[in-house]
């Protein structure tokens, strides 16, 4: 049908047809398996878009001879889940396998979910889920043990190219309408993405009769979006990366990382608050005044704001990442913890109690101690029962 989108019209059918996702459908591998056995089962397919999740759950049901019916989690409510399951047992009785396909399956809430799992157990519907989330976070624990939790790629941009060629046979557009140097360019404005990948060829092609120049496939592909969701595991994955490339002392990494943030859109001070802790946590005692930077460069972010403040936020992140790093506070810390935690009643050694009147000082509050600067009292400072015990490490 002319009307569907490119990306539609290129939707693989077989598995044989499939570009990219070696690791899950080349010979030997579990979906590959699952056709060849013609035994379908629950899958979460977990990866970014356009990675190929809705294309293989769809090939998969149509090598098994299942019926295919899918919901969007954005759009289907509890009606929709009770006439699919209905469905799914008619074709139960008939002998007919049912895949239930649901798109964004993080999407539903856990009363939702819920309601999947005895139609899972009892064979009624196989379900593939397919999430960009991490299913650890957003998909309920009975379902993912009875699921396959399989990832999926980003696709290289090879395969973006190799898919980019096929659709220009496709269509019989000519290497003169479309030069190598703009697929070339497509794939990288992509961001492993074969659906954008393909809806940018398609309005590319609509901007202009003639040949598809790299100013024409920018101008259908505008600002290419970052792989990034403020809400997202790629939110904290990319903050995890700037923290252990500053913990790491590689500069050049932590920068990369702090500039992907806030292209996407991060709160500054976010990431300014991050390293406030990081400059106690990872630092500490090898250059105290890390901690003065790292604050001024929040007040300086929450004064002077965006796009200015990324001076001040490039400038702190340098410092870190190239200051000498110590753990002795980090590790001071939880060592008191602990001991706070194990002796959490011990009393306060007399001398170090406070004596506001007669009483005290008769009952030996304070006694022997002195108001004088690195006064050390024979009795130590400590409960009897951790003497001898350190927190920080000589």
């Amino acid at each position: 049908m002319r009307n569907e989108p490119l990306a539609e019209r290129m939707r693989p059918e077989t598995l044989d047809d499939v570009i990219g996702q070696k690791h899950l459908v080349e010979s030997g591998q579990i979906i590959r398996q699952i056709i060849e056995r013609k035994q379908p089962t629950s899958l979460i397919l977990w990866g970014p878009p356009g990675s190929g999740k809705t294309t293989l759950a769809r090939i998969i049901a149509r090598e098994t001879d299942a019926e295919f019916i899918e919901l969007s989690a954005v759009t289907s409510g509890k009606a929709d889940v009770t006439r699919v399951i209905e469905d799914a047992r008619a074709n139960q009785r008939l002998g007919m396998r049912t895949i239930l396909f649901v798109d964004e399956i993080h999407r539903f809430n856990k009363a939702q979910q819920d309601a999947f799992l005895p139609h899972v157990e009892d064979g009624t519907i196989i379900l593939i889920g397919a999430t960009t989330e991490n299913p650890s976070f957003e998909v309920i624990t009975p379902l993912l043990s009875r699921s396959r939790v399989l990832v999926l790629e980003p696709l290289g941009k090879d395969d973006i190219i190799a898919i980019l060629n096929r659709a220009a046979k496709a269509e019989k557009i000519t290497r003169k309408r479309l030069p190598a140097k703009s697929i070339d360019l497509l794939a990288e404005l992509s961001g492993g993405d074969a659906r954008v990948a393909l809806g940018n060829l398609e309005l590319a092609l609509q901007l202009t009769d003639k040949t598809v120049t790299a100013d024409v496939v920018t101008s259908a592909a505008q600002k290419r979006v970052p792989g990034y969701d403020k809400a997202g595991e790629n939110h904290y994955n990319i903050i995890s990366a700037f923290i252990k490339s500053l913990r790491g002392s590689q500069a050049d990494a932590a920068l990369y990382y702090l500039a992907r943030m806030l292209q996407a859109g991060e709160d500054p001070k976010f990431v300014a608050r991050r390293m406030i802790i990081f400059a106690s946590e990872d630092i500490g005692l090898a250059a105290p005044a890390a901690l003065n930077l790292a604050v001024s460069t929040f007040l300086a972010v929450e004064r002077i704001g965006m796009p200015e403040a990324k001076y001040t936020l490039f400038h702190c992140a340098t410092v870190l990442a190239k200051a000498p790093k110590s753990r002795s506070v980090t590790d001071a810390m939880y060592a008191a913890g602990a001991a706070a935690r194990d002796y959490p009643d011990l009393p306060v050694p007399l001398h170090l109690r406070n004596a506001p009147t007669k009483l005290m000082k008769d009952l030996g509050y304070q006694k022997g101690y002195k108001w004088e600067a690195d006064f050390h009292h024979d009795a130590g400072f400590l409960p009897p029962e951790l003497q001898g015990w350190q927190a920080l490490k000589d």
